[in-house]
Formats: C-alpha cells, structure tokens, sequence
C-alpha cells in the first residue's frame, strides 16, 4: 500500500493545466506553450517591448527575444508570476504592435513567455510583416548551411489559393530539400507567409508548409523556399547529414585499402 500511494501521490499534487498550454512543471519554471511549439513556429526577433501589468498598473521595459503568431520571449530579471495579464506593446522602427497578453512561461533572473490573447486585424498586419521577414532570415540562414540540405529534383504537387482566393494546384518538382523544407519551382503567384500544402509524388505524403523566400530571377517559375510546419526528417525519405557536417569530416573520408595503396 505504501508503494501505492507513493506512485501515485507526485500525480495527485501536479496543480492543473492551463487550457491549450503544455505545461511541464520543474520548481517554478513552467515550459512554453505547448501548442506555440506545435502550431505556430518561433524565429529570432529583436524588438523594445513595454509590458504592462493589468492588475498593478507596473511597467516593465525589456527587448523581445523571439516572436511567434500566438506570442513572444522577453529578456527580464524580474519574471512576473504565472497567468499574470499584461498588455504588450512591442516596437521596431515606426511600426508599433499591442495586443493583451497573459504570461505563461516565467524563469527567474532570464525572462518569460507570453502569449497574446486577443489580437485585432491592423496590429495582425504588423505581426504578419515582421513574422515573414523572420521566418525569410531564418530560412536563408539555414540554407547556407549546405550540409543541411540535399539538392535534388522530387516531384511535388503544390496546392493552395491566389490571392483572389481562388483554389490553385500544381505539379512541379523541388531544386533543394531539407528536414525543415524545399526550394521549389512554383508558376502561381504566392506571397510570403502564406500557407501551402505540398505533397510528395513518389510518396504520396502530404504536409502544411509556409513560403518563407521568394526569388524571382527566374520569372516564369520562380524558385519558391517553403519551410515545413513542423520538421520532418522523413518527408523525403532521405538521409540528411548532421548539422555539423563537413567535407572535412572523418565520415566524408573513408578510405578504402587496395593492394596497389598498401
């Protein structure tokens, strides 16, 4: 019985979950939304931020160190509590985004997570705008990283819709691929941001995807870089190799003994 109630009793003294928030307890820090890991990527971003406490009224001016379309991390050493209702005020340049917040991630002495609660349709248009152009950096960057991707012809269909909102679906085929994306050929007019879905013609498997870069050197099909969702090393069915790959790597350099070397 005393077994039984010691398996038992670290389940029964977890405090209850934040509706849509994956909570991970350690002491005081509780991990990131579970559902902004999920859904909704976050890129590097640098920005003044001013949060605002509702309740006491106390501000608190800091720098935003990542940005994602449900929310943001801020630098502090002055973490404010779990649940605590903020307003968020976060500028960069002339452009200005606010939206309510509540704070769902606090580490002392590091910073905190925020997720916005509400956010209406003019300040989305500003989130929008500084999120393609993180998620274009982040994609950029992480193409010139060679040993990321693999450069090689897939035949893919691609499927979304034009901006007159009408269905669109073409069969094309990728220059580049990646665990985390493609660089494909697309004839249709996209914008970045947008959210395609693309499958794999030798597979079948089909995955949502965002046009992160655009490059329209070439204007009949332009080369298109779409960045996955979420990651998926075995959407190509292939096998990467690892991040810190190089040609001077001792796996790129097997040598095989002949008669003739020995």
């Amino acid at each position: 019985m005393k077994r039984r109630n010691r398996k038992r009793s670290p389940k029964a003294a977890s405090p209850p979950k934040i509706p849509s928030i994956a909570e991970k307890p350690a002491g005081t820090t509780v991990a990131l939304a579970g559902a902004d890991r999920r859904t909704h990527p976050r890129y590097e971003f640098t920005a003044a931020v001013e949060v605002v406490a509702a309740e006491s009224g106390a501000l608190m001016e800091t720098r935003v160190r990542d940005l994602s379309q449900q929310g943001c991390y801020v630098d502090t050493n002055n973490a404010l509590p779990l649940g605590t209702v903020t307003d968020v005020r976060i500028t960069k340049g002339a452009q200005l985004f606010e939206a309510p917040a509540r704070v769902v991630y606090s580490r002392a002495s590091k910073g905190m997570g925020l997720v916005f609660t509400a956010i209406a349709p003019e300040q989305l248009r500003t989130l929008e705008t500084w999120l393609a152009e993180s998620r274009e950096t982040s994609w950029l960057a992480a193409n010139r990283r060679r040993s990321q991707r693999v450069l090689m012809e897939v035949p893919v269909r691609v499927s979304g819709q034009t901006g007159a909102g009408l269905s669109f679906e073409e069969e094309t085929h990728t220059r580049a691929i990646s665990a985390h994306g493609a660089l494909i050929l697309v004839s249709t007019q996209v914008h970045r941001g947008q959210r395609l879905t693309l499958s794999n013609g030798q597979t079948k498997a089909a995955l949502e995807c965002v046009v992160a870069h655009i490059d329209r050197h070439q204007r009949d099909h332009p080369h298109v870089g779409v960045e996955f969702i979420l990651p998926n090393p075995v959407f190509w069915h292939v096998a990467f190799p690892p991040k810190d790959w190089t040609p001077r790597h001792p796996d790129a350099k097997s040598r095989v003994r002949t008669p003739e070397s020995a």
